[in-house]
């Protein structure tokens, strides 16, 4: 990272002894190697280090912004899994019609527009220029759950949930066209079975199968999007911590939240493989 973070502590008046000193004490002054070595052997034992801004425990500070991510994406997803079900079905039988080629059009639209355009463009709809009936930042007081704010959790929930959505619901659509058109379906329409029967019991088992690995996928998007997210609305979890590190060169938690969000998407993508492997051994 440019800069110098003894600098950014000590203000722009400091002595290059001074700037030594500080150095030193932090351990910056040893090689990068080292430093990630002294680093890893510490998280292994449990200890992410100080913040070199505050000086408190790593541990401490990310304790609560944690949870509030782990909050804001099970909250996501609980909302993603049913509604990514329900559009994929609709489009499925409605193939090629007018609400089919409507939700086509809209989900190209939103996958081809970054999250933050459409954080903003929520931003300036709902809480700043338009109607301003929901607040324009997230903010949650320190040791308030985020479900005590429930106005401050629409915007954002609204554009991670849309966003996942349009991905999901997308794979749910293919996969119910498939099975739609496959022989077994086709012999059921023919013996008369209702439309309703022949979904939700013979098409939506077999069309959910390949879309649960693509769910844990999801997920994993999700915790990752979650930092763009979470700084548009000033939302005190992980991800605006890690922008709020970067600007500050706070190394240590920097290092911790890279980390944490890297286990996170890594066990869901092993847990999507494993789902895959489940879904083609049926």
């Amino acid at each position: 990272m440019p800069g110098d973070v003894a600098h950014i502590i000590l203000g722009p008046g400091a002595s290059a002894e001074q700037v030594a000193q500080l150095n030193q004490n932090l351990g910056l002054d040893q090689p990068l190697l080292s430093q990630y070595w002294d680093w890893l052997s510490n998280v292994l034992t449990g200890d992410m280090g100080n913040s070199l801004v505050s000086g408190q425990p790593v541990s401490e500070l990310l304790a609560e912004r944690v949870f509030n991510s782990a909050t804001l994406t099970v909250i996501a997803m609980v909302l993603i899994l049913p509604l990514s079900l329900l559009v994929g079905l609709l489009a499925a039988v409605f193939r090629d019609k007018l609400l089919d080629r409507s939700y086509l059009g809209t989900s190209l639209i939103v996958t081809a527009t970054p999250d933050f355009v459409i954080g903003s463009l929520v931003i300036a709809l709902f809480g700043t220029v338009v109607f301003k009936v929901l607040p324009p930042v997230s903010l949650i007081p320190p040791g308030d759950a985020p479900w005590e704010h429930p106005r401050q959790l629409i915007m954002p929930l609204a554009v991670m949930v849309l966003v996942g959505v349009t991905y999901l619901s997308r794979l749910v659509r293919v996969s119910f066209i498939d099975v739609l058109e496959s022989e077994y379906v086709q012999l059921a329409i023919i013996k008369g079975l209702s439309m309703r029967r022949i979904l939700f019991r013979h098409a939506l088992p077999n069309a959910l199968a390949p879309s649960i690995p693509a769910a844990s996928i999801m997920a994993a998007y999700t915790i990752a999007g979650s930092v763009v997210i979470e700084y548009l609305f000033a939302y005190p979890g992980i991800g605006s911590a890690l922008v709020d590190a970067v600007a500050g060169h706070d190394l240590p938690m920097i290092q911790a939240i890279i980390m944490l969000m890297a286990v996170a998407f890594f066990c869901f993508n092993q847990l999507a493989d494993v789902l895959g492997t489940l879904n083609k051994s049926r």
